[in-house]
């Protein structure tokens, strides 16, 4: 499959007309790989590291869900990140695409693959936006799970290096409803609190979002941007290759950014 097939096949999928204003959709970077048999390496965010990769792959396409541009650049000065990913795109002749907002929204994007992992049922949007889809999911657990059971499952499946979530003075009493949104998802603490969701599993979450949550009956679980969103990338890839693409690899040098002391020895 032509790699201009292959964004066409997506966009059907998961339009960029959803993209939010802020955000950055779509191409990044297009060299002049349209017509090439596709080849691609899917990240959760695009840089220096995963385009090495790319190139050490042969790969044509780095398929990204964090956009490598968010504001439009004042200035490309060599040894800046951005500036030698577009330099080594071009060089190498490696296109990269980014689907963000619109990724978020569709069925098996970051929320659904949440969902689904926790094996939620009856699901539905948290903040519903187009054809039914929208912005995280809340759902019914399969069967009743106290809270410390619930956290085990997180840590057991998402693999977060930490878990932080809100004081509660117990962790056997009974979950049975859950939201979800993968990556930043504390600005839908209040939509959540109006779906009657029991706990909240997201990431990026500040001190008073989780004193707010605690004041209004919610349980919020904090498990990282990276460990919330990089299952929808594994699941992105498996359709990929269902596809019968050339090639398609899940990216193994996506970074998580942060490391916790609690891993060395000081």
């Amino acid at each position: 499959m032509k790699i201009v097939d292959l964004i066409t096949w997506f966009e059907a999928w998961a339009n960029p007309a959803w993209c939010e204003s802020w955000d950055n959709c779509g191409w990044q970077v297009e060299p002049g790989v349209l017509q090439e048999s596709a080849r691609v390496l899917v990240c959760l965010t695009p840089t220096l590291a995963v385009m090495e990769e790319a190139i050490a792959q042969n790969a044509n396409l780095i398929f990204a869900h964090h956009p490598l541009i968010f504001a439009p650049p004042k200035s490309f000065r060599r040894g800046e990140a951005i500036s030698e990913m577009v330099r080594s795109a071009f060089t190498h002749n490696i296109g990269i695409y980014t689907a963000h907002t619109n990724f978020d929204q569709v069925q098996d994007g970051t929320a659904d693959v949440l969902a689904q992992i926790l094996n939620l049922q009856e699901v539905t949007p948290i903040v519903p936006t187009v054809s039914g889809l929208g912005y995280g999911r809340v759902g019914v657990l399969e069967k009743l799970l106290t809270l410390q059971e619930l956290l085990g499952i997180i840590q057991q499946q998402l693999k977060p290096p930490d878990l932080i979530f809100s004081p509660t003075a117990d962790l056997h009493q009974t979950i049975s409803r859950v939201a979800v949104l993968g990556g930043s998802g504390a600005s839908y603490i209040s939509a959540v609190v109006k779906t009657g969701a029991q706990v909240y599993l997201t990431s990026d979450c500040k001190f008073h979002q989780f004193q707010e949550s605690r004041d209004r009956g919610l349980i919020l679980v904090d498990a990282g941007h990276y460990a919330t969103e990089r299952p929808a990338c594994d699941r992105l890839s498996q359709k990929f290759i269902s596809l019968n693409l050339d090639w398609v690899q899940l990216s193994q040098r996506d970074e998580d950014f942060r490391q916790f002391c609690t891993k060395y020895n000081f």
